[in-house]
């Protein structure tokens, strides 16, 4: 999985179990951070929400959720 798919299945969980649209839920979101694999084995990504506090209270359920199914993310490489 890559960090853009963990962000279509954050969105998607977001919009499916709480509503809104995916414009603001991308807006709070904000970007996936990915670490090295060797510092953080079990997860290697983390996000940063920002938006009022209902919403990011929202992100951190769904991302609870998706840390469990999808602990390890690669970033997307693009040709070059």
């Amino acid at each position: 999985m890559t960090d853009a798919d963990l962000i279509d299945r954050f969105l998607a969980a977001l919009v499916r179990e709480v509503g809104g649209n995916r414009r603001r839920w991308r807006l709070v979101l904000g970007t996936v951070r990915l670490h090295d694999v060797a510092t953080h084995p079990h997860c290697n990504w983390s996000i940063a929400p920002a938006g009022g506090i209902d919403e990011v209270a929202e992100v951190e359920r769904v991302a609870d959720d998706l840390r469990l199914r999808h602990p390890i993310v690669v970033p997307i490489v693009t040709g070059g």
